[in-house]
């Protein structure tokens, strides 16, 4: 008679050796399974009991379930939405550098489309996508730049040159 310890973490038993048998069979016990035989003195590995190890080794024992490329444990893996990271790469664009030359434009608009284009599709495939933080960071990033922007020009338009430099002149 044996007893063993289940995947979930119970303790099951006592069963005979046959049942123990049969369940290896079955795949509902491995060689790692946790066994105490009876007036054993602890837990063993099935895998050192000789009267189970012609059977263990009979690769008799389902295989372990393998992962198809992309998946890592039977669940399949979630990519950065690319629409996402664009989104996110030119919301950052427009905000460091290109609001030193051209008020981030077209790298703020871009960005915009992007990111929402990035969340429309992780929304539609959650599965298949992830990246949905990149996308609002892009969001926002190009947002504010866009706005600064706004501002920038809305300056430039009412101050001549001249009032602009007296202006920074006082401060």
């Amino acid at each position: 008679m044996y007893k063993t310890i289940g995947a979930d973490g119970r303790e099951y038993g006592p069963v005979s050796g046959d049942q123990l048998r049969q369940w290896i069979t079955e795949g509902r016990v491995n060689a790692d399974t946790q066994v105490l035989p009876e007036g054993g003195a602890g837990w063993l590995p099935l895998r050192v009991l000789p009267e189970f190890s012609a059977l263990l080794a009979g690769g008799s024992t389902p295989p372990p379930i393998r992962s198809h490329p992309g998946q890592l444990g039977g669940m399949p893996l979630q990519k950065n939405n690319p629409f996402a990271v664009t989104g996110l790469t030119l919301g950052i664009f427009s905000v460091t550098f290109g609001l030193c030359c051209c008020y981030g434009l077209p790298f703020n608009l871009l960005g915009i489309i992007f990111s929402l284009i990035g969340l429309a599709q992780i929304q539609k495939h959650p599965d298949a996508y992830s990246g949905r933080g990149l996308a609002i960071a892009g969001l926002i990033c190009s947002i504010v730049s866009l706005t600064l922007a706004a501002a920038l020009m809305t300056i430039g338009f009412a101050m001549s040159g001249d009032q602009i430099l007296n202006a920074l002149k006082k401060l």
